[in-house]
């Protein structure tokens, strides 16, 4: 390969694959874990620094609140995974939310699902790529003073890495995926032994700190709504459950089963670590505020860490391996948490596509079999996030969750319908209790779901909540418009017959700008079609080569009459498309041909000096009716040496099966 952008394209992505290859990216469950639910098992590295630094405003005594708050969100992560349990079992296709919602409940709910998962997984990737750079830089100060850098490079990276195949990004996740999760378990079974066994006194670098809270003394309804909002903050550790029931195409046979398990695997990790961290952080008395001038008896150079951070460097003191080990691992898995919207959202972009709700382009794989257009799009959308929020978590989580929750309320919605229609028919006693057990789990989640929607709704609406909820309206409308474009055409193409009658007469016209061998070629081509008419015309900008030109056709053998069209104001284009539609107008039965010479050129820089008469020509006359336009090449030398240059001739070539174009 000596083309730099095929080159390129090949070390980045590797070589292709074949279209029936497609079955070796099938994953099995030590893989799917780390590649599907590294998100929501990642999200126990800012959910509860989240619940922390939103009851901060009402003191360090709202810290007493955390563990309960922790224990809420628990309970709602539970009950949504019990219920997308059943989801895989009856939906086990791929479709997810957007399928049950759209089988059960129409295809508005449908779509309206679909916008809410993409705008969701697009800040799936600026939330967890913020969180790494936080994270990053709280060993490493230079990381944190350019976090909108660290975040942009990190989405390239994984856009990277994701382009090269399902299979491939997800063995390149296991180990750092599983090495944060066994990290997390060792620093929270140290600490809490350290503290409950070993009597250790254990305080955190910001525990001897008091807080200078913006309201110290809320009552009533008022700390009530900050309790309402700390919880759903919390919440954002649901984000990434729905992306198991999207990728159950995935898993190896049986799918449904190895989905569930994995679902299973998440959920519970997920609680553990969740509650662990919360229970940890308020042992060892950390103390986290929205900014360092927020901390009383803070040196006046402290760097405030992470809630994991702090975490990490008091359990492991006087180990800083282990402090760096966690740091290391919390960042990776962060980074790669996104990784669950990189193979959510374009399967779902891929669906929606093939329902006409999207362009076409994105239904379709690339050359390594993963949808290229889609992960692309998604990362060009996180990075404007990451860019138009600076990488701040704290501003982008506001934003945050309620598409998920939305599609949570749809989809089990969708579900207790889809048991009811069962049941009408089932009669078997085995099933019947089966799907009896199921619709109860389901009517639980549409319970607990609809409730945290509420009050995400409520408390975050004006916190930035709005905006996303502005975006999932836009995509719903544009996918609306896309679908009805798409369903015009096809009623525009299926209503009409083809008649079957042949045009009376075929009349040709080659365009001249001079007597050369591209015109003589585009002569002979329009000749052999053997038009009943057969014409050339020039358009007069400059007298003088005209005039030049005509002396020149007459003295030729060329036998085939040029026209002269005026143009006064020197335009080529417009007086080109005036004939033509006179030529149109006085025979409307005859097909008009319209041959153009054109260069073909090998660099570049070459097309920007040749042609750009003849592209704005053909794309008038392409609106033109019963007008056909058809280019006549002529291949220059560097089209020649260009072509020359795709010749494979490394050592090898002829047992691979090239010519040998040296011997």
């Amino acid at each position: 390969m000596s083309k730099l952008t095929t080159a390129a394209k090949r070390v980045l992505l590797g070589r292709p694959f074949r279209s029936d290859s497609l079955g070796h990216t099938l994953l099995p469950k030590r893989i799917a874990l780390p590649v599907f639910a590294s998100d929501a098992m990642s999200s126990v590295a800012y959910a509860p620094e989240e619940i922390f630094l939103t009851l901060s405003v009402a003191g360090i005594s709202a810290y007493v609140y955390a563990p309960w708050v922790g224990l809420a969100v628990a309970f709602v992560m539970a009950v949504v995974v019990a219920s997308y349990r059943q989801n895989v079992h009856a939906y086990p296709s791929g479709g997810g939310d957007y399928e049950v919602a759209t089988t059960n409940l129409g295809p508005n709910a449908g779509l309206t699902v679909g916008s809410a998962l993409l705008v969701d997984y697009v800040l799936t990737v600026a939330v967890s790529i913020s969180s790494a750079a936080s994270n990053i830089g709280s060993a490493i100060p230079f990381v944190d003073t350019h976090k909108v850098l660290f975040a942009v490079v990190a989405i390239a990276v994984l856009t990277a890495i994701n382009l090269r195949g399902v299979r491939e990004s997800g063995t390149a996740f296991a180990i750092p995926t599983y090495a944060f999760i066994v990290g997390m378990f060792v620093m929270l079974g140290w600490g809490m032994f350290r503290i409950f066994v070993l009597g250790d006194n254990l305080q955190a670098e910001s525990a001897g700190f008091t807080l200078n809270a913006e309201e110290e003394h809320l009552y009533g309804l008022a700390f009530a709504f900050l309790i309402a909002r700390s919880f759903s903050s919390g919440c954002a550790a649901l984000t990434g459950v729905e992306a198991i029931s999207n990728g159950v195409p995935a898993f190896r046979k049986p799918k449904s089963r190895n989905a569930a398990t994995t679902l299973l695997l998440l959920g519970t990790i997920a609680i553990v670590l969740l509650m662990g961290i919360i229970i940890l952080a308020q042992k060892i008395g950390i103390v986290y505020a929205h900014n360092v001038s927020e901390l009383s008896g803070a040196p006046t150079d402290y760097h405030q860490k992470t809630l994991i951070a702090q975490i990490a460097e008091t359990v492991f003191s006087g180990f800083p391996i282990g402090f760096f080990f966690i740091t290391t691992v919390t960042a990776l898995i962060l980074v790669l948490a996104a990784n669950t919207a990189f193979n959510g959202f374009p399967v779902l972009g891929s669906i929606l596509a093939q329902d006409r709700y999207l362009p076409r382009q994105l239904h379709t794989r690339g050359d390594r079999l993963a949808f290229s257009n889609g992960i692309l799009f998604l990362s060009g959308a996180a990075i404007a996030f990451v860019v138009l929020f600076g990488a701040e978590v704290t501003k982008l989580i506001q934003l945050y969750i309620v598409g998920v929750f939305v599609s949570f309320v749809l989809s089990q919605t969708g579900m207790l319908r889809h048991w009811t229609r069962l049941l009408r028919t089932e009669t078997d006693p085995a099933q019947r209790a089966r799907m009896k057990r199921s619709r109860i789990i389901n009517a639980i989640g549409l319970t607990a779901t609809g409730a945290v929607l509420v009050i995400v709704l409520i408390t975050k609406f004006f916190a930035g909540a709005y905006i996303a909820i502005g975006t999932m309206v836009a995509i719903f409308v544009v996918m609306k418009m896309i679908r009805r474009h798409y369903d015009s055409v096809s009623r525009e193409l299926g209503e009409q017959k083809w008649d079957g009658v042949l045009p009376s007469r075929s009349h040709s016209i080659v365009l001249v700008s001079k007597l050369h061998l591209p015109t003589r070629r585009a002569l002979a081509y329009a000749r052999a079609t053997r038009p009943d008419t057969l014409e050339a015309i020039t358009v007069n900008v400059d007298d003088a080569d005209t005039r030049a030109l005509v002396r020149e056709w007459e003295s030729s053998d060329i036998n085939v009459p040029l026209k002269v069209i005026e143009s006064p104001y020197r335009e080529i284009t417009k007086p080109v498309l005036d004939y033509v539609k006179r030529v149109r107008k006085d025979s409307p039965r005859d097909v008009v041909t319209v041959f153009i010479p054109e260069y073909v050129v090998g660099n570049w820089w070459e097309q920007i000096l040749h042609n750009q008469s003849a592209l704005r020509l053909k794309g008038r006359l392409l609106y033109e009716p019963g007008v056909m336009v058809t280019s006549v090449p002529w291949q220059l030398s560097s089209s020649t040496r260009a072509r020359q240059a795709d010749v494979i001739s490394a050592p090898g070539a002829v047992r691979r099966g090239y010519e040998d174009r040296n011997g």
